[in-house]
């Protein structure tokens, strides 16, 4: 699968989205605690707004060599850190989405744009600065690609909206959840509950 045209796929279908929520809809409840204008919010700042940033940042060393090992450091990292992250996110969140005002989809095509720029500007193999240490670009951009089709489903479901995504994108989306949950150490349950046998356990999530 092409990294760079899944990543601009998944956020043509975002943009497209984005572009059909009612205004008046954007503080109903949407995903836990966060309302649909935070989801955005945090979708945006994750997915598109730090692409140009970390882009631009390069790393002497590669930390995390693949897209798996980006979520499954979560699983590793001290409860604290973990914890001041989801804090960190949260605060991201709001603050996210009070930058969209009141026309989201103007604010999200125009950083569309910038990401997608900034990813025509490197190769595959650069290495970068991300939230994790250094990582290739071909190993990094499937994460952004993978949060913009994640919470741009969410962000359907809490509509009850359509989202039409590529097969190739969410290929690429299940292959990269199938490959955290076999570095976390769940690859058997998720095949037995894949193939009908047993059901996942209770509140089961690769992130």
């Amino acid at each position: 699968m092409d990294f760079r045209r899944t990543f601009r796929s998944a956020a043509i279908a975002y943009a497209g989205l984005v572009a059909t929520l009612p205004p008046d809809h954007l503080d109903v409840p949407a995903l836990g605690e966060w309302t649909l204008r935070e989801l955005l919010g945090h979708t945006v700042s994750s997915a598109l707004r730090q692409v140009p940033d970390v882009l631009g940042t390069r790393s002497p060393q590669v930390d995390v060599e693949t897209a798996e090992g980006y979520f499954a450091f979560a699983r590793e990292a001290p409860a604290e850190l973990l914890a001041a992250a989801t804090a960190a996110s949260a605060d991201d969140a709001r603050a996210g989405g009070k930058l969209l005002g009141d026309r989201p989809s103007d604010h999200v095509s125009a950083l569309i744009g910038r990401a997608t720029e900034a990813l025509s500007r490197v190769n595959d193999d650069d290495v970068v600065t991300t939230p994790v240490g250094g990582m290739r670009v071909r190993d990094w951009i499937p994460t952004r690609t993978f949060e913009l089709v994640v919470h741009g489903l969410d962000t359907a479901a809490a509509l009850d909206l359509p989202l039409d995504l590529p097969l190739e994108t969410i290929a690429e989306s299940l292959t990269l959840a199938s490959r955290t949950t076999l570095a976390i150490g769940a690859g058997i349950p998720l095949l037995r509950a894949l193939t009908g046998r047993s059901p996942l356990p209770p509140n089961f999530s690769m992130i």
